[in-house]
């Protein structure tokens, strides 16, 4: 019986391992499938905005006063690039290429950049709620405008480049303090964060005294600006949005993985040779950038930065090298559809499409909110 027992335990202590081993590549391989699935909704999801996105443009460019099928705007666009093989009407020409066609680009482009640099910020500074806006861009960008509105007043530019100009040069006057204190003080996210609101804060003020003394067309020019307008888009302006949009997705993306890493906290990065305040530096000073540069064309258009990279989140997750390109295809596809109701909610008149943005942003904003508080919960 005992030489029975001493064969038995070895076979008994292989088939345990065994067992032990079938169970181990089980819940491998579980694992694995899991991570199959998620990239593959990941990328099902970014072909699927970048697939929408030439159909809200087009319906977009179709929709105003003057009607225009679907076939005559794409017949308008393909006749461009293949001269001789379509018939257009000269009117739909000049609507398509003259009227709209700069604006709903311009849209596109916008939505896009802000998205990116809402998503990147609130990664850099760990709070759901950060974005370039928080750290006293628009605020700075919307008294330079005012100045150029109700003073009549271009700091570098005259003419047509005033307003621009103005809006530029002061919406870099926020982020350069941010990042002054950032410096003397480390660069941590509480500390950007409070900078930054505490800018917003005093160029509000600002705006809001220099407003008091303005006449009734200069106030309601600025006004109309710092809710966000798309109406002044022009031709000229778009080679700028799109080069500082591809420079600033090209960064981001390349930066992906370190902010991936950046938002475990300082420690960890330090401890897997990442050096949080250079990325963090890095990643503020360039969404900064973006956001005055398109801000100081289409005034403070918001909510875009905030719910385009929560919609996005809640889909594919919190990785970087996903979330900033679909966060830019969900912006682009937002401030595409907020335009086309301002355009025609009351026709023809035309409501700024910031206010469009905040009012069906905000809401929607709360439901996601609730929506993913619930599913954590349970």
């Amino acid at each position: 019986m005992a030489f029975t027992e001493k064969e038995s335990r070895p076979h008994m202590v292989g088939e345990g391992n065994m067992r032990f081993s079938n169970q181990s590549a089980s819940i491998v391989e579980d694992e694995r499938a899991k991570i199959r699935a998620l990239f593959l909704r990941r990328l099902l999801f970014i072909i699927l905005c970048a697939v929408i996105l030439p159909f809200v443009m087009g319906l977009c460019l179709s929709m105003g006063s003057a009607k225009i099928t679907f076939n005559e705007v794409y017949a308008a666009i393909f006749s461009r690039v293949f001269p001789g093989f379509f018939e257009v009407r000269s009117l739909v020409d000049k609507v398509v290429w003259q009227l709209r066609m700069p604006r709903i680009l311009m849209a596109a482009l916008t939505g896009a950049t802000l998205a990116m640099a809402g998503c990147t910020t609130q990664a850099l500074l760990r709070n759901p709620l950060a974005t370039p806006y928080t750290l006293g861009i628009s605020a700075g960008a919307g008294f330079g405008a005012a100045i150029g509105f109700i003073l009549s007043r271009g700091l570098v530019f005259g003419g047509a480049l005033q307003i621009v100009g103005n809006a530029f040069i002061f919406s870099l006057i926020p982020a350069a303090v941010v990042l002054l204190v950032a410096k003397k003080y480390g660069a941590m996210p509480e500390t950007m964060i409070l900078s930054g609101i505490a800018m917003a804060y005093i160029f509000s003020a600002c705006n809001t005294l220099l407003q008091f003394f303005a006449e009734a067309e200069a106030l309601r020019a600025t006004v109309f600006w710092l809710i966000g307008d798309l109406s002044r888009a022009a031709w000229w302006q778009l080679p700028y949005t799109l080069a500082v949009l591809l420079l600033f997705a090209l960064i981001n993306m390349r930066m992906a993985s370190a902010i991936n890493i950046v938002k475990m906290g300082d420690e960890d990065a330090k401890g897997l040779g990442v050096d949080a305040e250079k990325v963090r530096k890095l990643g503020i000073i360039t969404a900064c950038l973006a956001t005055a540069t398109v801000v100081s064309f289409t005034g403070a258009i918001g909510f875009i930065c905030l719910l385009a990279p929560h919609i996005s989140r809640i889909v594919i997750g919190e990785d970087l090298r996903y979330l900033i390109p679909a966060s830019g295809l969900v912006g682009s596809n937002l401030l595409l559809v907020a335009d086309l109701i301002a355009r025609r909610a009351i026709a023809p008149a035309q409501l700024p499409v910031g206010a469009i943005t905040a009012l069906l942003g905000g809401p929607l904003l709360l439901y996601l909110l609730i929506r993913q508080r619930r599913r954590t919960h349970f």
